[in-house]
């Protein structure tokens, strides 16, 4: 299939003399070939927004760039779909594909394919069942391999009934919440697919396998996809159906709190839960996410080494979406978002003083959700729902926190000093908040004059805010980067700096504050073989699709060893 990003034989006279034949036998011949084989293009058209929707519209600019007339387009497939609202005038840009006479290859379906899982196949203990966890046992099935699967929560749709609790009471159920259970944190908070991780694996297999399993197919087109924390629930769900089809295991509620290692210590086999049961295998996958804090004190105890990594800390930034729509495509806040318009997003980035500043999560059409996993402490993130209708845009808005910065919490912590320095915000924000997941906040213009709130402005966050001064309460230093950040975005995005936005405390779980290491060929860890530190816990990933492509390196690096210790005991034998 031929690529054209430029107008072939666009304003060429020799072109119009030719379809109007008249150079002769051999031109006509040339014109009537070209117009008659059956050929397939890929165009990149750009329209105007109005015009975006129009497939008469898409037929004409798409032969104008392959130099043919409308009428011998047979068939047009849309394969990307991108707006750019960098100026006031917002275009759309379409990849298209485009048969000429013709008809496009057939794409295949997309429906779940996998094998059974073969009588006597090596088992593999996977803790955790997130996107890296989900996918490293689809990927370990395809591979012959028995996926053993076992999470701390509970299925996603009895999850659901766990947030209840937090929402209504605000009483944290420990293992099932809205970090932990089927699915992972990204099941309901928000279930963003943009990833910047295109080098790392097969990122459309991952959008493939998402459709597969019931997301809407507009995320293979979509330039940002998104699927929505009302529709992921129901996806997981399949994918958990897929691999239990196939003959792998899957237990939920079952937490992790021992690790077992051969009988001379060399190699970990398996791991054993708080109700005492054992589940053995060739190798263990550790996919807990980013938020198991309890893996990592289990660690520290089976002195199985792990490093210190950057993380980020902050609060949670709610503006009124209207505001944000008017702001990134430009009209007046009085004025309606054209329907044809998604709610605006934004991405905000800076350094200060060596320090990175930046908008992190953004959920246009959103709700801030309590995030904690214990009872004294309160943390918030974001999260959208398919249709991003909510009349909020909510965002992290984060400092990097560098292991120097936690060098007074090492004495007494070592490590898991990151650990402590995100605990003691989160403890921080819970007296502040007054208890029951009540949240500090404080207005956005009172932050930057480090004056307390009166009042707030209405918010999306269920618990309930609490008026406090979040300029003292967070970490030294993090506040004033934070103001310094938010005067220079305002002057990028002109309104975002607005007594009508509010700070909420604290957005801690950006990423994990621990690495455990691995080699980075075969993605074991360095000294305790058959352990596959995997995805955001381990700090090798940061989102949905980054964190399924590294539980899929590890699935078939787990498999390549193996094979590899086969092939050589069979030439040694």
């Amino acid at each position: 299939m031929r690529s054209i990003d430029q107008p072939v034989f666009r304003k060429s006279p020799l072109f119009l003399d030719l379809w109007a034949g008249r150079q002769g036998k051999r031109g006509s011949s040339v014109c009537v070939r070209a117009m008659t084989e059956p050929t397939c293009h890929t165009v990149t058209i750009t329209l105007l927004l109005e015009q975006s929707d129009d497939e008469s519209i898409w037929r004409q600019a798409a032969a104008e760039k392959i130099g043919v007339e409308p009428s011998l387009i047979t068939e047009i497939r849309l394969k990307k779909h991108s707006i750019d609202a960098r100026r006031a005038q917002i275009k759309v840009q379409l990849r298209l594909d485009v048969a000429v006479n013709g008809k496009l290859h057939l794409e295949p379906e997309c429906n779940p394919s996998y094998p059974k899982i073969p009588s006597g196949a090596k088992r593999l203990v996977i803790v955790g069942m997130g996107p890296a966890g989900m996918f490293a046992a689809l990927r370990a099935i395809e591979l012959g391999w028995k996926p053993i699967i076992l999470e701390r929560g509970k299925d996603a749709i009895a999850r659901r009934f766990d947030l209840a609790p937090i929402l209504r009471e605000g009483r944290v159920i420990e293992d099932s919440n809205y970090c932990f259970g089927e699915g992972g944190a990204g099941t309901y908070s928000d279930g963003k697919l943009y990833t910047r991780a295109t080098k790392r694996g097969p990122v459309r297999k991952v959008y493939e396998t998402f459709v597969e399993h019931g997301a809407p197919s507009r995320i293979l087109i979509d330039s940002h996809p998104h699927i929505g924390s009302n529709l992921l629930p129901n996806v997981v769900r399949a994918m958990r159906e897929t691999i239990l089809a196939s003959g792998a295991e899957v237990h939920f509620e079952k937490r992790v709190t021992g690790l077992i290692r051969s009988s001379n210590g060399e190699k970990m086999i398996g791991v054993s839960t708080k109700e005492g049961q054992e589940f053995i295998g060739v190798a263990v996958l550790l996919a807990t996410g980013h938020s198991a804090r309890d893996i990592y004190h289990l660690l520290e105890r089976e002195r199985v080494r792990m490093e210190q990594k950057p993380f980020a800390v902050g609060v949670r930034i709610e503006h009124p979406q209207p505001l944000i729509d008017s702001i990134q495509y430009s009209y007046k806040r009085t004025a309606c978002r054209h329907p044809m318009l998604p709610a605006a997003s934004y991405s905000l980035a800076t350094k200060i003083r060596d320090r990175g500043v930046h908008s992190f999560c953004m959920c246009p059409g959103g709700f801030v959700v309590p995030s904690a996993t214990e009872s004294d402490e309160v943390v918030v993130n974001g999260m959208s729902l398919a249709r991003r209708d909510s009349p909020f845009a909510n965002s992290g808005f984060v400092v990097s926190i560098e292991p120097e910065d936690t060098e007074d919490l090492r004495r007494e912590h070592g490590v898991l000093a990151g650990v402590a320095f995100q605990k003691e915000m989160e403890r921080v924000a819970s007296r502040a908040g007054g208890g029951k997941q009540k949240a500090p906040s404080q207005r956005m213009r009172d932050f930057l004059k480090k004056r307390d709130s009166a009042d707030l402005p209405d918010s999306s966050y269920f618990p309930g805010l609490t008026p406090a001064p979040i300029h003292a309460l967070l970490p030294k230093g993090v506040g004033d980067l934070m103001q310094e950040g938010l005067r220079h975005f305002g002057k990028s995005m002109n309104g975002y700096v607005t007594q009508d936005a509010n700070l909420i405390g604290f957005e801690t779980r950006t990423s994990s504050p621990v690495r455990i290491p691995r080699d980075p060929q075969l993605l074991e860890h360095p000294e305790v073989e058959g352990l596959y530190p995997c995805g955001e816990g381990a700090g090798f990933a940061g989102g949905i699709v980054s964190a399924a492509l590294d539980g899929i390196r590890c699935a078939e690096a787990i498999a390549s060893k193996s094979s590899e210790v086969s092939r050589l005991r069979v030439n040694l034998g």
